[in-house]
């Protein structure tokens, strides 16, 4: 991976990332806007202790809803090092989290890489994404993650574009998480909590439950193989002007209509969420 032609996403740049942001958002230094406990992920992540989760500044899907909006704009942020980022993972393995949780990598991917080879934590690393990758890039992350934790957002790449600007989202996404779930084999520790493997995460939007069920279609023949997370919690939130649909949580009929759905795929290894779960109280306090 070279740092200065970056072909890190699907996005393709191709650019000098010395001299000129991509469409990330992002040049050539790492930018973080938290790192702390998390206790509010899956229950075979966060564990009692927490998630050792790390909030990367930028993002080359781009979201017009994004809860972390001002992070995935780089409009916040603290600089750092890659020694700098090798010595939060050993912190937050010494204030007892269960995993280091990479939140948004894509776009850092190869210096996540060059951090880890400073310093490896006996605890799992969990790649935390919007699913818009490379398998080629994921190929050579791959010996240096433990669990995956990939969102499939859209099956529709007219629902893709409209949000995103990007037609090839389930395109690309389809394989980076097919290549996943076939690297990760699920293991549990004694403490019950996830030690490799895959959870899929499918958040429910306003008007899109047809596109929910597709893309629980395709997650079915891997039913045995991962898990998946069917979530509740939009929030209206970003930039979201133009987008009059977007301005209301779901309804319960219409996560209800989901669930029922994944219910009668008879898919077992799934979350869903208590549909109080769509609050502004989820969305962390951002540090830097």
């Amino acid at each position: 991976m070279n740092n200065n032609v970056c072909l890190l996403c699907p996005n393709s740049c191709k650019i000098n990332k010395q001299l000129i942001k991509g469409a990330c958002g992002t040049a050539n230094d790492i930018a973080i806007a938290k790192f702390y406990l998390h206790k509010f992920e899956e229950p075979i992540i966060s564990g009692i202790n927490g998630s050792g989760t790390v909030f990367f500044c930028g993002c080359s899907l781009k979201c017009v809803f994004c809860q972390n909006y001002e992070l995935s704009r780089n409009l916040r942020g603290k600089i750092i090092s890659v020694q700098e980022l090798a010595e939060i993972f050993k912190q937050l393995e010494n204030m007892g989290a269960h995993n280091i949780n990479l939140v948004n990598p894509t776009h850092y991917s190869d210096k996540i890489i060059d951090a880890l080879k400073i310093y490896r934590p006996k605890i799992p690393i969990i790649y935390n994404t919007h699913g818009y990758e490379n398998v080629e890039i994921l190929e050579k992350m791959n010996d240096y993650i433990d669990v995956y934790l990939p969102d499939m957002k859209y099956f529709s790449p007219a629902i893709s574009k409209r949000y995103t600007g990007k037609e090839d989202y389930f395109e690309k996404a389809s394989k980076a998480v097919e290549f996943m779930i076939n690297s990760k084999p699920i293991v549990f520790g004694q403490d019950r909590l996830i030690k490799s493997g895959v959870v899929v995460r499918h958040l429910v939007l306003p008007q899109c439950t047809s596109d929910s069920k597709k893309v629980l279609d395709w997650f079915a023949p891997f039913k045995e193989k991962a898990f998946i997370n069917v979530m509740s919690q939009y929030t209206p939130f970003g930039d979201i002007e133009k987008f009059p649909e977007l301005k209301r949580k779901i309804t319960k009929r219409e996560y209800g209509t989901v669930i029922d759905y994944l219910l009668s795929l008879n898919i077992k290894n799934a979350y869903y969420q208590e549909f109080e779960s769509a609050s502004e109280k989820y969305i962390p306090q951002w540090d830097f």
